[in-house]
């Protein structure tokens, strides 16, 4: 059962090293799982490659797992570093194959956009920044208790084993999903 509160819980920012030979754990288990070592036990996955599109759609269910339009917290690789990351807040774009965008993992992956309370973009609007990363800024939301003004990373998507979701933090509203959802597109080069 997943650990959710209207504050949207806390902030864990200490660098986690994955276990040599970390492997996932039976699909047949629990999707959401609740202790530390439950987030070194899903593999990390390269980030989604390809061209196709991802199938955003906006669908928050209670269904004690992680839903496109929801905000969860998961364990994050580092783009240099697959066995390094962190437990961070995610937004998750869609639910797909795990062949369709990338070389690893089995059976289905979630999607996703790590988010960050550091502030790239002014309220409401879209930024790239030195390094080739394009933020949306989203507003505030219970997924951060002190209610500080979020961003998603929208260039950078990442392919997460359902098993690395740790909690729930709050759903999106429709309509800011919707604007992450269209960047996403334009930045993919989805909307032609």
């Amino acid at each position: 059962m997943r650990a959710m509160g209207a504050d949207g819980g806390s902030r864990a920012t200490a660098t986690k090293q994955r276990p040599a030979g970390a492997h996932s754990p039976d699909p047949a288990s629990s999707r959401v799982h609740g202790g530390a070592d439950d987030l070194h036990s899903a593999p990390a996955l390269v980030d989604r490659r390809g061209s196709s599109p991802v199938d955003i759609t906006y669908a928050p269910r209670r269904d004690d797992a992680p839903d496109p339009g929801e905000v969860v917290w998961a364990w994050v690789p580092y783009e240099e570093h697959l066995g390094r990351g962190k437990d961070r807040p995610v937004l998750v774009l869609a639910e797909e194959a795990a062949s369709r965008g990338g070389p690893d993992g089995s059976g289905r992956v979630l999607v996703a956009l790590m988010m960050t309370t550091r502030d790239r973009a002014e309220n409401g609007e879209v930024h790239t920044d030195q390094h080739g990363s394009t933020w949306v800024d989203i507003g505030t939301g219970a997924w951060d208790r002190q209610r500080r003004d979020s961003e998603v990373r929208v260039d950078r998507l990442l392919r997460l084993p359902p098993t690395a979701v740790r909690r729930e933090g709050a759903r999106l509203s429709p309509a800011r999903f919707e604007r992450v959802a269209d960047v996403v597109r334009t930045v993919h080069g989805w909307d032609r």
